[in-house]
């Protein structure tokens, strides 16, 4: 009887954290609180989830000035292990002018205004996180970043992982050896890879339309909008939770190859040539 109960409770919560797909919830632990809809249950009962792209619920600080505001993101910063990088300004990809640099951690966003805080920032902390190899920086398409601050202020960026490149080998893989036609922006990487609907990608358009179109003075207009921080923030929000969707995905071979050894499990020791290595 007491086995039947059991099982009736773990079928119960199975089925509740199944309904929870799609729905946009807030988890609330003993440390932080995280918004997103739940993109996927584990058979452990761990959520998954998927960044939540309402602007209302986005953590961001402008950091425009040293009192009080830098010295404690920056020290936030450099305890993690890994965060999203962007960058805007006017013609940084030909090392024109940085203007702000977006830092994300788990749960909240920085956008450093580098146009009004000046070099002083780099020297203060921000080359220390940037040239950190303990630091993980996620970044989609790392040259423009990379550039600008090795040109403007001597930073050499490390340790970074690109995602960018991450969905060209992910395409390299999944077809066999073909790369695409061109590399994918960030929207289109989110959207293929985080399974985010383009309805909810809208700040993303806009800020490569304003791209498109070199609104130079608008990163130069201080006060900054409201509308365009959101945007910034929204920019990096992303990247970790895509890197970790990639990461999945780069695994597929290496888990395909492990269930070649468990069902070929009666070979000798040294013969891994004689086990096929299927891809899924």
């Amino acid at each position: 009887k007491q086995l039947e109960t059991d099982f009736k409770m773990v079928v119960d919560d199975i089925q509740f954290m199944n309904a929870l797909r799609g729905r946009r919830i807030k988890l609330t632990l003993k440390t932080a609180s995280y918004f997103g809809v739940v993109q996927r249950v584990n058979a452990s009962k761990t959520l998954v989830l998927s960044d939540d792209l309402d602007e209302e619920y986005i953590n961001f600080a402008v950091i425009d000035e040293f009192h009080e505001k830098f010295g404690p993101a920056v020290m936030h910063i450099k305890k993690q292990s890994v965060i999203g990088v962007g960058a805007d300004g006017v013609d940084i990809f030909q090392h024109g002018r940085l203007c702000w640099l977006q830092i994300a951690t788990k749960n909240k966003v920085y956008l450093f205004d580098i146009l009004l805080l000046g070099p002083r920032a780099f020297k203060n902390g921000l080359s220390m996180i940037m040239e950190n190899k303990d630091i993980l920086k996620v970044i989609h398409d790392c040259r423009a970043i990379a550039g600008c601050l090795i040109a403007q202020y001597g930073v050499k960026l490390t340790n970074v992982f690109d995602t960018q490149v991450a969905d060209v080998m992910c395409f390299y893989s999944e077809t066999g050896g073909f790369l695409p036609d061109r590399v994918s922006t960030l929207q289109e990487v989110v959207h293929h890879h985080l399974k985010v609907p383009s309805s909810q990608l809208l700040s993303l358009q806009m800020k490569s339309q304003l791209i498109e179109v070199q609104h130079t003075q608008m990163w130069y207009k201080r006060p900054c909008s409201v509308t365009l921080l959101k945007v910034m923030a929204v920019s990096v929000i992303h990247l970790q939770p895509l890197r970790l969707v990639l990461l999945d995905t780069f695994m597929t071979d290496y888990m395909a190859a492990v269930d070649s050894y468990l069902n070929s499990s009666y070979y000798e020791p040294g013969e891994l040539g004689l086990v096929s290595m299927v891809r899924n």
